[in-house]
């Protein structure tokens, strides 16, 4: 079921090819977005997870299908669509010549200035205060895709399209990207996200749908596919190695439970859920190696 705060994407037999290609890369592709929702798009590469993004942003525009944004045909949207979107690229594509601040001002010359965010609050942020003068040629990878990140955002879009947020940061940065994600999201932007990470999926969207070979065989929320495909178990450690599994059902009277935990000091408890990848890999088939 949809969120309650009203449809923002909705995406009806949705298939596209590559001019001069033989393969259909999208295949007949349904599915809808709610305002204020994070929407995951997870699959190997080369599933089509990039290719529908850029159907829905509009540089790929020769799809067959029927693609809405607020009910309105992405087709009869014009350049102001542009304003209402923002796009995280997998892969960095900056001035290299030009420093972090002069692209960013680059880039906010071709949006309203009522629309803009601070950028020095932004470079801030994510940790690029003192780095906004220096040429992002001199940046790392993982310091191009922040910015990356910042321009997606500076001009506080209604949508944001990002691939592969977290690809080439640190476990640091990369926590500092999801939880702006989700802080966004809060703020009631509507963000749709393409990964073959399904520890970061399951960390930032309300749903997800599993995409292979162009086909979308599941939609649904992580948490109900962690619990469908796994095992309704817990299982225990204890210090001195010693490791058993039990039911859920009735362990709080589970005589064998009792026993087992009053042996000695229980290093930890868990519950038998099956991962995103592995409900993944059950589902398609398809592994997620890139």
């Amino acid at each position: 079921m949809l969120f309650s705060r009203g449809l923002m994407i909705k995406v009806t037999d949705l298939s596209y090819k590559y001019p001069k290609s033989p393969q259909t890369v999208l295949k007949n592709l349904n599915f809808e977005i709610a305002r204020g929702e994070i929407f995951g798009f997870l699959g190997p590469s080369g599933a089509g997870k990039s290719t529908t993004q850029k159907v829905l942003y509009k540089i790929l525009n020769d799809y067959v299908g029927e693609i809405t944004i607020e009910n309105k045909a992405l087709k009869d949207w014009g350049t102001e669509y542009l304003e209402k979107i923002g796009v995280g690229f997998e892969l960095p594509n900056h001035y290299l010549k030009l420093t972090a601040r002069e692209n960013l001002n680059l880039f906010a010359s071709f949006y309203p200035a009522n629309r803009m965010l601070n950028l020095n609050a932004l470079l801030d942020t994510f940790g690029l205060a003192e780095e906004g003068d220096r040429k992002v040629e001199e940046f790392s990878k993982g310091m191009k895709m922040r910015l990356n990140f910042i321009r997606a955002i500076m001009h506080d879009p209604d949508i944001l399209f990002l691939d592969e947020p977290t690809a080439g940061l640190d476990p640091s940065n990369a926590q500092k990207i999801k939880r702006h994600i989700l802080k966004l999201k809060n703020d009631g932007k509507t963000i749709f996200v393409t990964t073959h990470d399904m520890t970061t999926a399951d960390e930032l969207c309300d749903r997800v749908s599993f995409i292979a070979d162009g086909e979308i065989r599941l939609t649904e929320r992580p948490s109900f596919l962690k619990k469908e495909f796994g095992k309704q178990a817990v299982k225990v450690d204890l210090h001195d190695g010693q490791t058993a599994e039990f039911a859920l059902h009735g362990l709080a009277a589970n005589p064998q439970f009792l026993d087992f935990i009053s042996r000695g000091e229980i290093l930890r408890i868990n519950t038998q859920e099956a991962t995103l990848e592995e409900v993944f890999i059950r589902v398609t088939g398809a592994k997620l190696a890139e």
